[in-house]
């Protein structure tokens, strides 16, 4: 819905439009209500009731919504309210099928009469490219790694897919060729390098730490790009024709940086216009990171790829008007803890709090001494305590992070009086100011310690202090959560192996992979300068990384790059390992190349417990490497410090984080910077040319971009050899009139699981392996192992991802008894894989449902984790709980989320999981209904249907959200 549909002389709420001193721009004043309710309000309920105000139409948004959300304190967890956020933010790999949706979307209405210029985006949207980068290769193995993506490193491949010109190889990098021995070379006279390269990817010039003049990007950053542009480039081709076939759609080139850094440094506006009118900037974005927004006073969330998409065609959110916890901050920041020590600090806090689906909002005199990078780094975390938000409104702190910024003094100025106007600006001092909350939480931030968190889930925090003894007691547990139940005997093994030459050992703990990656904390440059400067001291006093350790620093944009650079201790990171390896995603969504052979051949061997360590915020066990069980998830700092160490069974106050070839003792503390260091470095270098030049870099383009060729049709021309693009079927057999609900009727249970499957285990990320249903598929097609690319990078093709559902290594079915992509096919007692038993039963007209355990589909949000159970035939899921997010999307999905009664269980009610089963459906299907669960042996069990709203019903009597948004346009 337009703006100016929603300001007609018939708009009920026409009487509080107010205008600023300067009298050219125009707003809602929700004050002009006179209503005391408002100023008790949350800040960031007060953004909910502007957006309602502003977009109240009587149809999306009724005036009965209005009053919901101004009786805030007694319709809380009650009332269901819209919510038209100001943008719509997609990342590639779910921006990828999001698009590819609204394109069949215009095929579907195209058949029906419909002109399909008609289906755009209502609401403005942005779409990054930044998920595609795969480290094939790292400063240590740069010349002979391998390349399990596709593309080779010694060609340009197929005649048919031309690819950018190649650099010629440099004898040195900028810090040489070999760790630990820095040259002088890489100067932006270097030789051989063809100016094709620099004009096809752009990347912030770094300097030469000894003459002060431009270089040209490190090797491994050029190589990596380069591959990601060649392999993906139908994926490319697709999104630029997006870029030109649908209005209201940004799209970011590649190599650009990272969604979430893009978000806080490019795209954030907090105060939006459009047509005359100012409103408080939200945002909705299908990235777990979305809510590190609401670190500059901007709300915003997370949802999937279905929901986003009716987002864009114009619908508002719909959630039930949520509970907001009140965080209050107080104390100070110990000196030697980093906002991660924070971070997880108040995740702990918040996750025990038991905040589930709640907003939380801070405040109090804490506050104040957070910076906005610290703020946004919080607020990143929230998913993992479960909360939607993690809302920090705007104060003078906040305003004068913007001054060092591209905002404008005028900017500025419109900014705060606006945000004054209608009470959206804080003063955390004074407590008059203070809101009413549904409950308030008290944390002292002087209680804050550095901590570390593994090795298998984020919750599970360590202090670095008791590091050692922990992993120990890891190694004694059982199996679990935790455990790896390693006999004692076994516990002090050691394997030798060979690598560059040279004999090294490995342990229990060894570290195999440690990653400074693009997720939580580049936006926060005092936390990358303090590992800078560790680096840096480490070097001076004579320490190494060992060099079999994959080692990598995948910067969120250029701007950390530029400011490690400009600190001068970019070459110290380098000289350790550290080297950029480009702009995105990486380590932490899988894209990691295979470890050197020999050192998962010494893993296999000891059956080792190695692990990873990465300043990330996601780290399921075998989500970096197959072979590498304890991963943990700690501060970029102490990132570089485990790496030296090369392991993580240490304690650092009384073991030496190294030994010189001196053989000098250096200890974690003779290295370690002072915050008052940090802090110089910040103020100094992290100023506001970075972000003028940065924006300047965004705005040129990209050459390789603004040159590839694309449709210049309304309609996309589907390229039925395309293994990257397809034509999904989400709207077979659309019609106009709406069914009612059909039963579901002696349906088999294809999978049979426990608690806490993740949307990793649905639907993976990462690599295709090469005996998975997917690869036999992309086999047929004709392309080759290293040609399969990733499965977020193919979730544009509905093929390839409905044979990825369910084909997690890890995946624990009960019918099977071990982890893996297996299932019973129950009608023959056959073990297959799970996309194989779907096509018998598919082929037998068998429907399907799933039998879980608790918190069925937490973890990321990943809107394929229910578009491919329902290709493959599932009709419901019952479990004794849901994680919210997903539950939404199943329902979008057309898949009935049932959930057993309080105290039941598959197991209190003793189902073995292959007995048929029978569902009723009424036709006056309603929210929260109680339905009768029928099977062949006998046994009856109730469970609720977890439809939020009269909403939901109607997406699943259409089949889905997206058949409802095209019947819509019918």
């Amino acid at each position: 819905m337009a703006l100016t549909s929603s300001v007609k002389e018939e708009h009920p709420f026409n009487h509080l439009i107010d205008t600023l001193k300067d009298g050219d721009r125009k707003y809602f004043n929700p004050q002009k209500l006179n209503d005391a309710r408002y100023n008790k309000l949350p800040l960031s309920i007060r953004v909910l009731l502007e957006a309602a105000i502003r977009k109240c139409d009587g149809f999306y948004v009724k005036e009965e919504d209005v009053h919901n959300i101004l009786d805030w304190s007694e319709q809380q967890n009650v009332a269901e309210v819209p919510f038209p956020p100001a943008r719509v933010l997609l990342q590639d790999f779910t921006g990828i099928p999001a698009m590819v949706d609204l394109a069949a979307m215009r095929d579907a209405v195209t058949k029906h009469g419909v002109d399909p210029g008609l289906v755009n985006p209502v609401c403005p949207t942005d779409l990054i490219v930044d998920h595609s980068l795969q480290i094939d290769l790292n400063k240590c193995a740069i010349q002979n790694a391998p390349n399990p993506g596709g593309g080779d490193s010694q060609s340009q491949g197929p005649p048919s897919r031309p690819s950018p010109a190649r650099p010629t190889p440099r004898r040195g990098s900028q810090c040489g060729g070999e760790r630990g021995s820095c040259s002088k070379g890489g100067c932006s006279d270097t030789p051989g390098r063809p100016a094709t390269a620099v004009q096809q990817i752009e990347n912030t010039p770094l300097l030469c730490p000894f003459h002060l003049q431009p270089v040209s990007e490190p090797e491994t950053a050029l190589k990596n790009q380069e591959l990601e542009l060649i392999r993906n480039k139908e994926r490319l081709q697709f999104f630029k024709w997006c870029s030109k076939a649908f209005k209201n759609v940004n799209v970011v080139a590649p190599d650009v940086g990272a969604v979430h850094q893009l978000n806080l440094e490019y795209l954030s506006r907090v105060v939006q216009e459009s047509q005359g009118f100012i409103y408080p900037d939200s945002v909705v974005g299908t990235d777990s990171h979305t809510t590190m927004i609401n670190g500059l006073g901007i709300l915003g969330w997370g949802v999937g790829g279905i929901e986003s998409e009716a987002v864009m065609l114009g619908q508002p959110i719909s959630l039930t008007l949520p509970q907001v916890v009140g965080c209050r901050l107080v104390g100070s920041v110990n000196i030697l803890a980093t906002s991660i020590d924070i971070v997880l600090g108040i995740t702990k806090h918040l996750r025990q709090a038991g905040i589930a689906g709640k907003f939380v909002e801070f405040f109090g005199p804490g506050v104040s001494q957070l910076s906005v990078p610290d703020r946004t780094t919080i607020a990143n975390m929230c998913p993992e305590y479960n909360a939607t938000v993690s809302f920090f409104p705007v104060d003078h702190v906040t305003l004068k992070h913007f001054k060092q910024t591209n905002f404008t003094e005028e900017k500025l100025e419109l900014l705060e009086a606006y945000l004054k106007a209608v009470k959206l600006f804080r003063n955390y001092e004074d407590s008059s100011e203070d809101p009413q909350y549904s409950e308030v939480i008290e944390i002292n931030l002087s209680s804050m310690v550095p901590h570390v968190s593994g090795p298998k889930r984020p919750q599970d925090r360590v202090a670095v202090s008791s590091m050692k003894e922990d992993f120990q007691s890891c190694l004694n547990e059982k199996v679990g959560f935790k455990g790896f139940h390693i006999s004692k005997e076994k516990q002090e093994s050691l394997v030798p192996f060979l690598h560059g030459g040279q004999e090294y050992e490995l342990a229990h703990g060894s570290v195999v992979i440690a990653a400074v990656i693009s997720c939580t904390n580049n936006c926060n440059p005092s936390v990358m300068l303090t590992a800078g400067l560790l680096a840096k001291k480490a070097v001076e006093a004579g320490l190494i990384v060992k060099p079999y350790i994959r080692t990598s620093l995948a910067p969120g944009s250029g701007m950390v790059t530029h400011y490690l650079n400009t600190s001068g201790v970019l070459p110290y990171l380098s000289q350790l390992g550290f080297e950029v390896i480009g702009y995105g995603c990486a380590t932490c969504v899988g894209n990691t190349a295979p470890l050197p052979e020999t050192v998962s051949e010494a893993i296999k061997e000891g059956d080792l417990v190695a692990c990873g360590v990465l300043s990330g915020n996601r780290h399921f066990e075998g989500r970096l490497c197959d072979c590498v069980r304890a991963n943990y998830l700690a501060s970029p700092p102490l990132v570089v410090a485990y790496a030296i160490a090369g392991t993580v069974s240490i304690n650092f106050e009384k073991e030496p984080l190294g030994v010189t070839s001196e053989g000098k003792e250096v200890y974690l503390r003779d290295v370690w910077p002072t915050r008052e260091e940090v802090q110089q470095i910040e103020q100094d270098k992290v100023i506001s040319s970075i972000f003028t030049e940065l924006r300047a870099r965004r705005e040129k383009g990209n050459t390789f971009w603004d040159n590839l060729e694309c449709p210049e049709s309304v309609v996309f021309p589907w390229d039925p050899k395309s293994t990257y693009i397809r034509s999904p079927s989400f709207f077979n057999k659309l019609c106009k009139e709406v069914q009612p609900p059909q039963s579901i009727e002696n349906a088999h249970a294809l999978l049979f699981l426990g608690d806490k499957v993740t949307t990793d285990h649905i639907s993976p990320a990462g690599s295709i392996a090469r005996v998975s249903a997917a690869a036999r598929y992309l086999l047929s097609k004709r392309l080759t192992p290293r040609e399969f690319n990733s499965y977020g990078a193919r979730r544009g093709n509905d093929a390839v991802m409905t044979r990825g559902t369910f084909a997690s290594i890890k995946l624990q079915n009960r019918f099977i008894g071990k982890p893996g992509p297996k299932t019973v096919h129950i009608p023959s007692g056959q073990t297959l894989d799970v996309f194989e038993a779907v096509e018998r039963y598919q082929r037998d007209g068998v429907p399907l449902i799933i039998l879980a355990g608790k918190q069925y589909g937490s973890g990321n949000s990943r809107d394929w984790a229910a578009k491919g159970p329902y290709l493959l035939g599932v009709r419901a899921v019952i479990a004794e709980s849901f994680e919210k997010m997903h539950k939404n999307h199943l329902v979008g999905m057309g898949i009935a989320p049932l959930q057993f009664l309080p105290g039941q269980s598959a197991d209190s009610l003793e189902l073995c999981g292959k007995e048929k089963f029978t569902i009723t459906l009424p036709e006056d299907l309603s929210p929260k209904q109680i339905l009768t669960v029928k099977t062949s042996s006998g046994k009856t069990f109730s469970v609720t249907t977890l439809f939020d709203s009269e909403m939901d019903v109607a997406f699943y009597r259409h089949g889905g959200l997206l058949r409802y948004v095209a019947r819509t346009m019918l």
